[in-house]
């Protein structure tokens, strides 16, 4: 049997969890407050996720660079990958909060979202 120590990150409370896990299974989450901190210290020992945040490149509009995120978190070991094909990525103003500016990123099945309204010049 092994055990990780985590912080959770699913609320602000921040809790020390102490999973603990037989081979990849997890046998117990210990330290949460919530319901969410047992999720977490699961999913983080088992199939580790993160949303990614990055930016792109916008033409014709007020604002040259574009904020952009995955509509939902994809796996973590695919994050510099997915920033990797946002590289060459430009749209056209105008852009909407919500505008899908890449789909099914890395065959995920999840978009690349813009998060800013780019108005046009």
């Amino acid at each position: 049997m092994s055990t990780r120590e985590l912080t959770c990150i699913g609320c602000p409370v921040g809790c020390a969890l102490v999973v603990e896990l037989e081979g990849k299974e997890v046998i117990s989450v210990k330290g949460n407050n919530c319901k969410i901190g047992e999720n977490y210290g699961k999913k983080e020992c088992t199939n580790p996720t993160r949303v990614v945040t990055s930016s792109v490149l916008v033409t014709g509009g007020e604002s040259t660079v574009l904020p952009v995120k995955t509509e939902k978190d994809i796996p973590k070991n695919m994050i510099y990958d997915c920033v990797k094909a946002l590289k060459n990525v430009v749209v056209k103003a105008p852009i909407t909060i919500g505008d899908v500016v890449l789909e099914n990123v890395l065959n995920t099945g999840v978009n690349i979202i813009a998060t800013k309204n780019v108005k046009v010049v």
